[in-house]
């Protein structure tokens, strides 16, 4: 799981950058954070201490962020416009890696149907007995694992709250009075994230979106590519 977290987390924030560039502000490029390299994006606490204490905790929350890249609004050429394209750009690749690794997943499927097994329900589940097998199946299990937090991290930050990209986006098409006022919540938006987190036992806000959301859009993705793959199959 780690291994897929941590992609789907680095390029998430390359979106950002690449989107910005290509906005007109050359921030992210400038400081070196134009790259898939995991090292130049990865923040201590968000992608490595955090990820780490959900694993520990039984049925908690599975979060992780990276070092968010740095963006300055003034070099674009239509800045409201420009944000919100920016800010949808990482979601956007979070679907892109979701349904490229639902397709892997397919691929992987139709070379060897045996994998599937893993997933069997069934408690006679032999493990892998030839190299063929033993080399396919960890892969995909890491891409069905892609999607899930692919899928996971796209719905979750498209939550209608800044800092989150949701919030930004939401904040480039509201009307300047309203703009200005969703922007003043900005610098209390992760602490309202924590309070939604804490009360999530009876409100359902984040269980909606990590659970009954994101496995439903999941298994949507999984199944819509195993058809394809199906159909294609002669």
């Amino acid at each position: 799981m780690g291994l897929p977290l941590l992609f789907a987390m680095v390029l998430h924030e390359y979106a950002h950058g690449w989107a910005a560039n290509r906005c007109g502000d050359p921030t992210a490029k400038l400081q070196g954070r134009l790259t898939m390299n995991p090292l130049a994006h990865i923040d201590p606490f968000g992608t490595v201490i955090l990820p780490l204490l959900c694993l520990m905790i039984p049925g908690g929350f599975f979060l992780g962020w990276a070092k968010p890249v740095p963006i300055d609004p003034r070099n674009m050429g239509q800045p409201r416009r420009d944000m919100a394209l920016v800010a949808a750009a990482g979601p956007a690749m979070n679907l892109v890696l979701a349904v490229g690794s639902a397709l892997l997943f397919t691929l992987l499927l139709s070379i060897d149907p045996t994998i599937g097994s893993y997933w069997s329900k069934s408690e006679e589940i032999s493990p892998p007995d030839t190299w063929h097998q033993m080399f396919l199946q960890p892969i995909a299990v890491m891409s069905v694992y892609s999607v899930l937090i692919n899928v996971l991290l796209m719905l979750f930050n498209l939550l209608p709250l800044p800092p989150l990209d949701g919030g930004r986006i939401l904040t480039s098409l509201l009307p300047d009075t309203a703009a200005m006022a969703l922007r003043r919540v900005e610098p209390y938006g992760m602490f309202i994230l924590m309070g939604l987190i804490i009360l999530d036992p009876q409100i359902h806000v984040i269980h909606t979106i990590t659970s009954t959301l994101t496995h439903s859009l999941s298994n949507s993705i999984l199944s819509t590519a195993i058809g394809l793959g199906a159909g294609n199959t002669p």
